[in-house]
């Protein structure tokens, strides 16, 4: 998603800005609230209201993004972008207690993580970091199998993968590992289930996420499935994977299936998977997984979604 993008390494001081402009938002809104007489409580009316003083609130997207954020709570934020850790931990740790000064009404914050990136990072570090208030951190491992991890040229290794990601479980970052069911196709899709539990087993995250693969428009893997270089497995052959990679598992993981393209149906027609984001509580749950995998593959296949009819859906 951020090919074409040319990589900025940001100044603490201009997101140190954001943060603070952020906070002024949040100050005007909750000023506004209170001549309303609501209290400081973020209601439909007040939205009503903001509007009714011809605010172009639709202009303003960072206004939007603010009022949900506090109508919603405003307990939580996620530090943009696909890799915050690349910025040099004092900086990283000097942006945070910014953030957890200025936002007070904070109780967990979340950023994206490169494994490498990890990997690379002194325990300390992290440490520091973690202690600094990130709480969690969302890592795409995609597959553990090293033959898949050059295929799609991820630029990390299986060991990279299971370093970077051990040191964040150490670091007492909350950790969710996101894999791809069908990265791999028809043809490799045993070796990458069997090596993505390894990986997975070997860092034993809080979370794991199951995101199938959906190939978009303009991406080498849409033109390799369109040109017949890669064959995309059935539903059952997707079911038959994540079959292997659970059973190879050996973690006390939360794994979730909670995506839309995990859309298996069950013999009553409804969701075959829970898709709360908390899944299935491993090793407790995992005969339950095993079971409803063996249901599904028992459901006639037409009952499933088939990841083809998305894709000439998006390639419309």
């Amino acid at each position: 998603m951020y090919k074409g993008r040319r990589f900025v390494y940001r100044p603490v001081e201009a997101i140190k800005a954001d943060i603070d402009r952020a906070a002024a938002i949040r100050d005007e809104i909750a000023a506004a609230s209170w001549k309303l007489g609501l209290g400081g409580r973020i209601t439909r009316e007040l939205a009503a209201a903001l509007l009714a003083e011809g605010r172009d609130l639709g202009a303003n997207s960072s206004f939007v993004t603010v009022f949900n954020w506090l109508a919603a709570g405003g307990r939580t934020a996620f530090l943009q972008d696909a890799n915050s850790m690349v910025l040099r931990p004092r900086e990283f740790v000097s942006v945070l207690k910014h953030l957890r000064a200025t936002l007070p009404s904070l109780t967990r914050v979340t950023s994206y993580a490169r494994a490498k990136t990890l990997a690379q990072r002194k325990p300390e570090d992290l440490r520091m970091i973690r202690e600094a208030g990130l709480d969690r951190v969302h890592i795409g491992l995609e597959t553990g199998d090293d033959e898949l991890l050059a295929l799609v040229r991820k630029g990390v290794t299986q060991a990279e993968q299971v370093d970077g990601g051990c040191k964040a479980v150490a670091a007492g970052f909350q950790v969710s590992e996101y894999w791809m069911p069908d990265l791999g196709g028809r043809d490799r899709r045993r070796q990458h289930a069997e090596n993505t539990a390894r990986a997975l087993s070997a860092i034993n995250p809080h979370y794991i996420r199951s995101r199938p693969l959906v190939p978009r428009p303009g991406t080498p893997l849409f033109d390799d499935v369109a040109q017949g270089r890669l064959t995309l497995s059935s539903p059952h052959e997707r079911l038959e994977e994540i079959g292997w990679m659970i059973r190879g598992l050996e973690v006390t993981s939360r794994v979730c299936f909670d995506h839309a393209m995990n859309a298996w149906a069950d013999r009553r027609g409804g969701l075959l998977f829970r898709q709360d984001y908390e899944g299935y509580r491993f090793p407790e749950e995992k005969p339950l997984v095993l079971e409803r995998i063996r249901e599904g593959l028992a459901v006639d296949e037409s009952k499933h979604v088939h990841v083809r009819e998305l894709m000439a859906v998006r390639s419309l």
